[in-house]
């Protein structure tokens, strides 16, 4: 098994196309052609965890938060960082960080959380735009069924549950080769009418290359007429935050009480009660205070994130409570959902879940 096939199968969940602009996920350390003896799955990279992955003899740990986040202009072991990257290059284990894309999927890490807390009706809070594209081409009316099945084949046609959506239009369709040609229907030199669909499938923008080099295998004609357009679409299953329902409606504290069972937590930061019921609740996973106005907007009771700092909890404006965590506990079954996506895909496979607890918050009581 090479270390390439397990980035692979994580980029089919993940692709790093979805990561914000600051982050830094990928292959960090080490050579995707080498092979992989193991998988330490973990939710930060420490020294202790490389330790721990020499010591199981796995050359590869799958991390959710980059060690690597800004540029490295030194490994002097100076830092955690520096040591950390030094003694994965020494000890050949690779490093693969799959953070804010992970985050941003529908059934990543925001929907992990959820999972603990039996939300069911889950949507993205704020979904993306400008992640989508249409494709538009043309084809004989009797070849059309093929070339949309190699299209759906190659990833287009999703629209939220929905799969294999296409429309199709007839129309007639005019070409006329020159003497070098070889047309599909009708004779070079002449101009020829032909009874054609317009098919119309809509895709994500990094499927371009797999979805039009399919098109361009199915088609019957030696040229292909086809147009490729973004569109500005809100992509509902890419984006930042959730939101869904409890199945039955709790008080706050009920609800509160419920959350510190769900995460271990010996404590919860939050704004004032408003003695209302909590039925729609909005999450975002670690560091989630610019979506407050999103988690309102979508009419949640109680907003569950971390990182608050003390001024974003006026954010609330007395319309929702936020409910603070803590980043390591709102994050910390990102560690199973890495472990189940592999284990699925490599069931005999070494996939394995750290014991390094990474957490560098501690509580006094």
């Amino acid at each position: 098994m090479k270390i390439a096939a397990i980035i692979q199968t994580l980029e089919n969940v993940a692709p790093p196309s979805y990561q914000e602009g600051y982050d830094n996920c990928g292959l960090l350390t080490g050579n995707a052609t080498e092979e992989c003896t193991g998988i330490i799955c973990t939710l930060d990279v420490t020294e202790a965890v490389i330790a721990e992955a020499v010591e199981k003899g796995c050359n590869l740990v799958v991390a959710h938060h980059p060690v690597i986040f800004g540029g490295l202009k030194k490994l002097n072991g100076n830092n955690y960082v520096e040591r950390t990257v030094i003694a994965a290059i020494r000890n050949q284990v690779a490093i693969y960080a799959i953070h804010t894309n992970l985050d941003n999927v529908i059934n990543g890490v925001n929907q992990r959380i959820a999972s603990q807390l039996a939300l069911t009706n889950c949507r993205i809070l704020d979904p993306k735009p400008g992640l989508l594209m249409k494709l538009y081409t043309f084809v004989p009316v009797a070849q059309a069924e093929q070339v949309k099945e190699a299209l759906f084949a190659a990833g287009a046609g999703h629209i939220g549950h929905y799969s294999e959506c296409s429309f199709s239009a007839s129309g007639n369709g005019t070409f006329k080769g020159d003497d070098s040609t070889q047309p599909f229907a009708g004779q070079p030199g002449t101009r020829h009418t032909e009874a054609e669909l317009k098919i119309e499938v809509i895709f994500p923008a990094y499927l371009k290359k797999a979805v039009v080099n399919a098109l361009l295998k199915a088609h019957p004609y030696e040229e292909v007429a086809y147009d490729v357009v973004a569109l500005q679409n809100d992509y509902q299953q890419v984006g930042s935050g959730l939101v869904g329902e409890l199945s039955a409606p709790l008080s706050e504290t009920a609800f509160l009480e419920k959350l510190k069972q769900a995460f271990g937590l010996q404590v919860i930061r939050h704004t004032p009660l408003l003695q209302k019921q909590v039925k729609t609740v909005a999450l975002c996973g670690g560091a989630g205070s610019f979506l407050t106005r999103k988690a309102i907007a979508a009419g949640a009771d109680v907003y569950v994130t971390a990182d608050v700092k003390y001024h974003e909890f006026f954010d609330a404006e007395n319309r929702l409570v936020i409910a603070d965590i803590g980043h390591w506990e709102s994050e910390q079954f990102t560690i199973d959902l890495l472990y189940d996506i592999l284990l699925t895909k490599f069931p005999t496979f070494a996939v394995l879940k750290s014991k390094v607890k990474t957490n560098p918050v501690q509580y006094f009581s």
